[in-house]
């Protein structure tokens, strides 16, 4: 027998003691869900968390969040109220629907604000009936709003905007006869921009309650065209020189150069044999001129109450 060889039996092992066995014990920590969502993202963006940890970790911006239930309660309530403060001050300030001019504040135009719209009436040649069309629910694919066509639906509906710095031949009024030209230049602003959108910036009122804007036919696949130029271009007014009168962007000189222009071509009104000014004319016929009537803002509350108020967007 091999002394070398090594043999085993059972009174070797019935001899030998037996090791105590070691019974691992599981510890179950819970953690709040806000944690466990936390811990995912963190193992998702870090892939090599698994591994042997290195001298060099980079700094989560999930490590940031607080993991404290007080704390996250806390900006859960100040986030979700500046959401909904917010959401309040955008929708009366971009998507509240304004009705007629009664609605348009003393706020909306000291900050010059744009509106966009349908022209549904032309009752004068210097003058548009617009529908107030904001937010994107007035067009595919997200039309499901829609222009009133009849007239009963339109009454108190509209915004009276008298186009900024032309001045167009009267048409008749009250028992007097109209001026010469006054129908062509009616007829013509009524084929140009009846029925089709428009974007106007509100600049002032005037003594018929009237909103003083500066009008642009909306063009999709290039820039707006102004209204007031065109007209001026196509002879179908002259520039408004009276007190208080508005220019928009271009100013009153670049406006009378354009007029020189119509004049020299002898477009439209500059073709007749004897022209009068419009307001020569209104005042021959003893008409009132239009006053630009600054709009006065009414005095708010003060302290915490007018902070609110101003920050939802309150009537001024």
């Amino acid at each position: 027998m091999d002394p070398h060889r090594s043999h085993t039996c059972s009174k070797c092992h019935r001899d030998r003691p037996l090791k105590a066995r070691s019974v691992s014990t599981k510890s179950y920590t819970y953690s709040s869900p806000l944690e466990s969502i936390t811990s995912l993202f963190s193992s998702r963006s870090n892939p090599s968390s698994s591994a042997p940890s290195s001298s060099s970790s980079t700094t989560s911006v999930l490590d940031w969040i607080p993991k404290d239930p007080v704390a996250v309660g806390i900006l859960s309530a100040l986030g979700g109220t500046a959401l909904t403060l917010g959401s309040i001050k955008g929708y009366r300030r971009y998507w509240r629907r304004i009705r007629n001019a009664n609605s348009v504040t003393s706020g909306m135009l000291e900050r010059k604000m744009w509106v966009k719209g349908v022209v549904t009436s032309v009752g004068d040649g210097d003058n548009l009936r617009l529908f107030h069309t904001p937010g994107p629910f007035f067009r595919y694919p997200f039309k499901i709003r829609s222009v009133p066509t009849i007239s009963k639906e339109l009454k108190d509906e509209t915004l009276n905007i008298r186009i900024a710095g032309v001045d167009a031949p009267e048409n008749a009024h009250f028992g007097q006869p109209a001026q010469p030209h006054a129908k062509e230049s009616l007829e013509w602003l009524r084929t140009t921009i009846l029925g089709k959108r428009m974007r106007c910036q509100l600049l002032a009122k005037d003594q018929y309650q009237r909103i003083v804007a500066v009008p642009y036919i909306c063009r999709t696949f290039w820039f707006d065209k102004p209204l007031p130029l065109l007209m001026l271009k196509q002879g179908m007014a002259v520039v408004y020189e009276a007190g208080g009168a508005e220019y928009g962007p271009w100013g009153i000189e670049k406006m009378k150069a354009i007029e020189a222009e119509a004049r020299a071509a002898k477009r439209g009104l500059w073709s007749l044999k004897k022209f009068e000014h419009p307001s020569a004319f209104k005042a021959r016929m003893k008409r009132p001129d239009e006053i630009r009537v600054p709009y006065k803002s009414r005095s708010t509350t003060s302290g915490l109450w007018g902070m609110f108020r101003k920050l939802l967007g309150s009537r001024q």
